[in-house]
């Protein structure tokens, strides 16, 4: 059970996320209960949305924002962000079941995303610290700039998510996936 309230429906929720919420169920025909987690705060809740909401409109592909998901969720052993990414890997992304285990063990069976994930697990690990050798070697897997800022703000996010929902012990709402190391 969770150590936070998740409001049971979008009704229940404060006021001013009700409107988030109904966005959010709009979109994806349900409300997870991250999201309703979260709306205790609209505040959190609309940064949330609004910077994952951006980071959707990025260059990145959805298949490799799901992989850093997914070893981010690893890393930080967050059982409900692997839980819902692999999920969404699989359905959304359409990612396979190999692709899901080398993600989740910071890899890629794709070169390109390999470099990706490999990034984003470093700076997960090293909480940002990277040398000079890691930035390049993204740099010469092809990865842009723009790309690059965006795979450490897809850390940041997913940690975020990640610790959010590992203090409040949110209810797992998807096919439940428990960390390697747990």
């Amino acid at each position: 059970m969770s150590h936070l309230n998740i409001p049971a429906t979008i009704a229940d929720a404060p006021a001013a996320s009700r409107p988030l919420l109904e966005a959010v169920n709009k979109q994806f025909g349900i409300v997870p209960n991250l999201f309703r987690l979260v709306a205790n705060s609209p505040q959190a809740l609309e940064g949330y949305l609004a910077l994952s909401g951006a980071l959707n409109r990025g260059t990145l592909p959805a298949q490799t924002r799901e992989r850093i998901a997914l070893a981010v969720a690893e890393i930080n052993q967050c059982a409900y962000c692997l839980s819902a990414h692999s999920y969404l890997g699989k359905n959304l992304a359409k990612l396979d079941d190999a692709e899901i285990l080398a993600n989740r063990r910071g890899a890629s069976t794709d070169a390109k995303a390999d470099a990706a994930v490999r990034f984003a697990a470093l700076i997960a690990h090293e909480r940002g610290h990277i040398g000079p050798d890691a930035l390049q070697a993204v740099k010469d897997a092809g990865y842009s700039e723009a790309q690059i800022i965006e795979i450490v703000q897809h850390v940041a996010l997913n940690t975020w998510t990640n610790y959010i929902n590992s203090v409040a012990a949110t209810d797992i709402d998807f096919p439940e996936v428990q960390p390697f190391t747990v």
